[in-house]
């Protein structure tokens, strides 16, 4: 692979973690996109099971300094297409130089090697994000053939406002999150998220290091709606502390709102959200926050809206066939 005149290219290490951590801090201070990333954070990316730093992640350095960087993420389960993730950056001081230029055929060439080596029996696909904002972003997407897949909504919502009353369905009881329910709570999400666009089963390792494992978890603040023993409806949420260390305000991010397939309909995704907003504010959390598909099947941008979210950001998702 060749690189602009200045620059050298090598995997990222734990070692890199500060360096890392700067160059994100450097970005989000232009793009604008509302996250934050403190180096055990970038750590833990680095140790995640499915991923081989050696070979999926790569630095770019000039003068001691990370300029730029690539990771990329293949999926352990498949659903129809082998989408491999892709994610990276140049410095705000160092773009318009080429270095974006050169290190999109890198992630291509990467992504390619991944997807032959998991999933090549099925349609493989390199897919990257963008806020709508970024406007460099979108034109080396263009550039190298991307296509404009889905779009996306960042919503927020202050703990200030009151929480509209919903009512649970007689029968059905709402407890907090038990470690005791993790490995159903893990079958369930996977067969709650079987339809949704992008989405693949997780296993356990990802599940643990992801989602109920992550030092990001707030099982405090995780709630789960149960018919008898059975799960019908969940809602995760999160605290990133990198966030509050850079905003000034403790936020509980809403990573997963889930309900089974034979309960939807009945409102118990806003009767679970309602109650995790409800504590988050009584725990001292100002602001509430989440993603959702601007195309989700199941009506959640309305259900959020009803609960007072509001859209702070677009994204678009691009893809580019293998």
């Amino acid at each position: 692979m060749s690189w602009p005149e200045g620059i050298e290219a090598r995997p990222i290490d734990k070692g890199d973690a500060d360096a890392w951590a700067e160059l994100l801090a450097a970005k989000e201070k232009v793009d604008q996109e509302g996250e934050n990333y403190d180096a055990q954070d970038l750590i833990d990316e680095l140790e995640d099971p499915h991923l081989d730093p050696a070979l999926d992640t790569i630095g770019l350095w000039a003068d001691g300094r990370m300029v730029g960087y690539g990771k990329l993420h293949a999926p352990e389960g498949l659903v129809e297409i082998d989408r491999v993730t892709t994610e990276g950056t140049v410095h705000p001081e160092w773009r318009r130089r080429g270095i974006g230029s050169a290190l999109m055929p890198w992630l291509i060439k990467r992504a390619g090697e991944l997807h032959v080596a998991r999933h090549p029996q099925a349609p493989g696909e390199v897919t990257g994000n963008r806020i709508n904002t970024n406007v460099g972003a979108e034109r080396l997407f263009q550039k190298f053939g991307f296509e404009e897949r889905r779009y996306f909504f960042d919503m927020k919502r202050p703990l200030d406002q009151p929480v509209p009353e919903v009512a649970l369905a007689d029968g059905l009881r709402i407890v907090p999150f038990d470690l005791a329910m993790n490995e159903a709570l893990r079958v369930v999400h996977n067969d709650v998220f079987a339809d949704h666009w992008g989405s693949t089963p997780r296993d356990a390792d990802s599940w643990n290091t992801w989602f109920t494992g992550a030092r990001a978890f707030r099982g405090e603040s995780s709630y789960v709606i149960l018919d008898g023993d059975a799960i019908a409806a969940y809602v995760l949420g999160y605290e990133y502390e990198a966030d509050t260390e850079a905003t000034g305000i403790r936020e509980l991010y809403i990573g997963q709102v889930g309900t089974m397939k034979a309960y939807r309909g009945r409102g118990l995704a806003g009767v679970a959200l309602a109650k995790v907003l409800t504590e988050a504010a009584k725990a001292g959390y100002q602001r509430s926050a989440l993603g959702v598909d601007a195309d989700n099947p199941t009506g959640a941008l309305g259900l959020y809206e009803r609960l007072g979210y509001s859209v702070s950001s677009k994204w678009t998702s691009y893809g580019l066939p293998i």
